[in-house]
């Protein structure tokens, strides 16, 4: 498994070599994306909805046992995720995630509580229409019952908050869930496209397994919900590198282009520069080693720029077209 793992993420490495090299722009688009990506499946999931259910009698059977089961009231926080994906098309599964039963105690009232998420979309088309909001509660008990392994009373109660319990300890309990590792390859030797490697590098990292939801028939398990995970830890103190900026004008002695070199001895792969470029500055940054960020004598197209690095010199080639003034 651990040689299959470094295997890809070698294959993956040299791949992306290989676009910035012969595609730039390609390469900043693909940054692009999965900086996007993971921004959008790194935020928080939010409470939506409480439900207040009571079980009709306790755990039956194997599985998660619910605390407490018949003797307590069960609270249901319904949650948006966006690391829970949207269903495939109508008429599709409802995909759902759901953390651990807890215990709480509100005045010395014991109770449950258990978080179920879906993805935003989902529950924003529930609230514009009551209907699609009591099937989806009604899924919801039913995919608690086979999660807790327990009958709940058909009367619930929507309460007036949107929350039982902590902020903190429903999203830490979302999180909790712990995937399986996934099983080796028949043909560990296959060459998989740049695509198909970033799609494996991202469920090695997945934290929340996901089920498909659907009326009248039982949950099953679906694939591992897709994480980008994205450090933003930066040392304090990195050493500034080397660079020369020249701005190149025409023979009115308009500015064209600006043209940067930046000398990265420290670095053997474009793979592990994270390069931001933004209308008036650039940011270029290599963990442990280097931080550079420069303002831009003039205002330039960030999407037409492009970047190349030479592997023996080490060093960073940036092109950036002046923009156009605005019509």
């Amino acid at each position: 498994m651990a040689g299959a793992a470094l295997g890809q993420a070698a294959q993956l490495w040299a791949l992306l070599d290989e676009l910035a090299e012969n595609d730039p722009r390609g390469y900043r688009r693909l940054l692009r994306q999965q900086r996007a990506e993971a921004e959008r499946l790194g935020a928080p999931a939010e409470p939506r909805l409480c439900l207040r259910a009571r079980p009709e009698r306790g755990a039956r059977g194997r599985g998660t046992q619910l605390p407490g089961a018949g003797r307590r009231p069960l609270f249901i926080n319904v949650c948006a995720w966006q690391r829970v994906p949207a269903p495939r098309g109508p008429g599709a599964p409802t995909p759902v995630s759901a953390g651990r039963p807890a215990e709480g105690a509100a005045g010395g009232d014991p109770y449950s509580v258990i978080d179920v998420a879906y993805n935003p979309d989902v529950l924003q088309r529930a609230e514009e229409n009551p209907e699609k909001m009591e099937h989806l509660i009604r899924l919801t008990l039913k995919f608690v019952e086979e999660q807790c392994e327990l009958v709940l009373s058909h009367l619930y109660t929507v309460e007036p908050f949107k929350l039982k319990g902590s902020l903190e300890a429903m999203q830490q309990r979302l999180k909790g869930r712990q995937v399986p590792a996934p099983h080796p390859s028949q043909n560990t030797q296959k060459e998989l496209t740049l695509d198909q490697l970033l799609q494996a590098t991202k469920a090695e990292d997945c934290s929340s397994v996901p089920v498909l939801l659907a009326e009248g028939s039982e949950t099953q398990p679906k694939t591992r919900l897709i994480e980008e995970i994205a450090s933003s830890d930066t040392p304090e103190k990195l050493s500034a590198p080397v660079y020369e900026m020249i701005t190149v004008k025409d023979a009115n002695k308009k500015p064209l282009k600006i043209e940067l070199k930046i000398e990265l001895p420290k670095v053997s792969s474009v793979s592990e520069c994270d390069l931001r470029i933004s209308k008036d500055d650039i940011i270029i940054g290599v963990p442990e080693k280097y931080k550079l960020q420069l303002d831009l004598p003039e205002l330039v197209d960030e999407e037409t720029a492009t970047a190349v690095f030479n592997k023996g010199k080490r060093v960073l080639f940036i092109t950036m077209p002046v923009a156009k003034p605005d019509l």
